[in-house]
């Protein structure tokens, strides 16, 4: 087992550099927020169309700001930073079709594959693997 651990300095929400990866096209790190109340990964159209994403219909969803319909696509992801990262491979993301919301990292993989400590008087976010993944 990887014995990975990473920690992320934020102001505000809690949040992950993360980057997308789709046959030619990688957009740069983003700040995706860590959403305990999400079950996937979700990204806004306007990244999903800059990747170029084969988007499938998953239907619609009830969230704060009101109804949105989803979609499915796969690509690879990247958390962390250049001199320390993981890489999910050919993950399954949800995509909004409202372009107002921020990269969400729901439940599935994130909180699976990582033991998650929020030291908020420290605005820190450490992720501890919980099990292996892969590492680049």
């Amino acid at each position: 087992m990887s014995d990975q651990r990473f920690v992320f300095d934020y102001c505000r929400y809690p949040v992950i550099p993360v980057k997308f990866f789709h046959e030619d096209k990688k957009t740069p790190f983003i700040d995706a927020l860590l959403d305990s109340g999400g079950d996937f990964i979700v990204i806004p159209m306007p990244i999903a169309k800059y990747l170029n994403l084969k988007l499938e219909e998953a239907g619609s969803v009830d969230t704060a700001g009101g109804t949105t319909s989803l979609f499915k696509a796969s690509l690879d992801m990247v958390i962390g930073k250049e001199s320390k990262a993981a890489i999910y491979e050919n993950s399954q993301i949800h995509v909004s079709a409202r372009d107002d919301i921020p990269v969400l990292l729901g439940r599935h993989p994130i909180f699976e594959d990582y033991e998650i400590t929020f030291k908020k008087q420290k605005n820190q976010l450490i992720l501890k693997s919980a099990k292996t993944v892969k590492n680049i």
